[in-house]
């Protein structure tokens, strides 16, 4: 018996890829990796304005865990990938909001907690909202949820908390709160004759300050005719006590009952300033409040463009939807009160009113950089004592 051997197919060999080819695979394959890292695990931010300061200073690199409080899922899909807003280098949007997807939060492993330093989208970014608080923020945009201005403040105050603030000092339900170890204020320095601001006030990490002038009468005494208005934490406000040419340092607070300009609610009902303020309750799901004159202007704004209420708004004093007045109103999540760590040098809550759970972007865990600014010269340029900081 014959057999008839059966001829193999060649094998195909294939083209090897170019040098080009092989660069822009690996190219795509690390934006990929970077952009799910990225919205999955961590985010890096840096530290542009000194409303942080003491705790975090401009020009801080830092960590940002999303694992924390749960990543939350793209709102804007048609977006370029590792931008956000603008295109690098340039004012062209990065993204088209031509689809809008509802936003889910995955399982975290945290609640935010009073003293917790969080990154948000900046709620007042809202189409409804930007022009309203141009005068606080300047550079106000319209964005999407989940392209809003990033901002990174302390968590005061949780959903459901009373706030008030009493001579600087922050209360929650009553109690006061242990501040932030570096926490800056503004103080008065008096002083027997001019200084030398580079080797006192710089040397001490004192980049705020200013020569006394005759704006701060109503706080200080007339007979101090030399002195400087200075904002640092309370342990190098007492170091600068040791100082001879020091006749006395305090600190330097708005009188209760006077009532500050561009404060949220821009209401008459209340007479607040930074350093007085509230008493204020932060929404909470499920919690129902009526509709009161002092409740229009507290959280009429969040009713309207931040519980995802559709049709509402706000006419002679009265909060509508659908036409309908509302006489009560259960609110749909949860909020925070956030304050920057600079407590006299920084636009937060009390300027632009609460922060929606759905607006929480994540927890800063740690500095891996920092670069300062203006160094005295280059070889200060790195700050090698923030490298690896925890962030308290």
């Amino acid at each position: 018996m014959s057999v008839t051997s059966i001829p193999r197919k060649p094998q195909q060999v294939k083209p090897k890829k170019s040098a080009f080819r092989e660069w822009l695979d690996s190219v795509l394959f690390a934006v990929i990796a970077a952009t799910l890292i990225r919205w999955l695990f961590f985010s890096a931010f840096v530290i542009p304005t000194s409303s942080m300061e003491n705790s975090l200073l401009v020009g801080d690199y830092l960590f940002v865990s999303r694992l924390h409080y749960g990543t939350t899922t793209p709102v804007t899909p048609l977006q370029m990938p590792l931008t956000h807003q603008m295109i690098w280098g340039t004012k062209i949007p990065s993204y088209l909001d031509w689809i809008q997807l509802p936003q889910y939060r995955l399982p975290g492993f945290a609640d935010v907690k009073r003293g917790d330093v969080v990154v948000f989208n900046l709620p007042v970014e809202h189409p409804n909202a930007y022009n309203k608080y141009s005068s606080v923020l300047p550079d106000l945009h319209p964005h999407p949820l989940d392209l809003r201005s990033n901002y990174i403040k302390r968590c005061v105050a949780i959903a459901g908390d009373k706030l008030e603030v009493r001579g600087g000092q922050v209360y929650v339900n009553g109690a006061a709160q242990k501040n932030p170890v570096r926490m800056q204020s503004e103080y008065f320095v008096s002083t027997s004759t001019p200084v030398n601001e580079q080797n006192v006030f710089r040397k001490n990490g004192i980049t705020d300050f200013s020569q006394f002038t005759e704006t701060f009468n109503d706080t200080i005494a007339s007979n101090d005719q030399s002195g400087y208005i200075i904002k640092t934490t309370s342990a190098i406000a007492e170091k600068l006590k040791g100082f001879d040419f020091v006749k006395r340092i305090e600190p330097i607070y708005s009188s209760k009952g006077l009532k500050e300009p561009f404060l949220f609610p821009k209401t008459d009902l209340m007479y607040w300033n930074k350093d007085n303020y509230g008493p204020i309750m932060v929404p909470k799901e499920g919690l129902t409040i009526p509709m009161s004159p002092l409740n229009i202007a507290l959280y009429g704004e969040i009713i309207r463009n931040y519980d995802g209420n559709d049709n509402v708004e706000i006419k002679e004093g009265e909060i509508l939807q659908n036409g309908k007045v509302l006489t009560d109103y259960t609110f749909h999540q949860d909020y925070y009160f956030m304050m920057g760590d600079n407590r006299h040098n920084s636009a937060d809550s009390r300027y632009w009113g609460f922060v929606p759970k759905d607006h929480i972007v994540g927890k800063a865990v740690f500095v891996w950089m920092s670069l300062d600014p203006d160094p005295v010269s280059f070889v200060n340029k790195i700050r090698w004592d923030r490298i690896f900081r925890i962030i308290e």
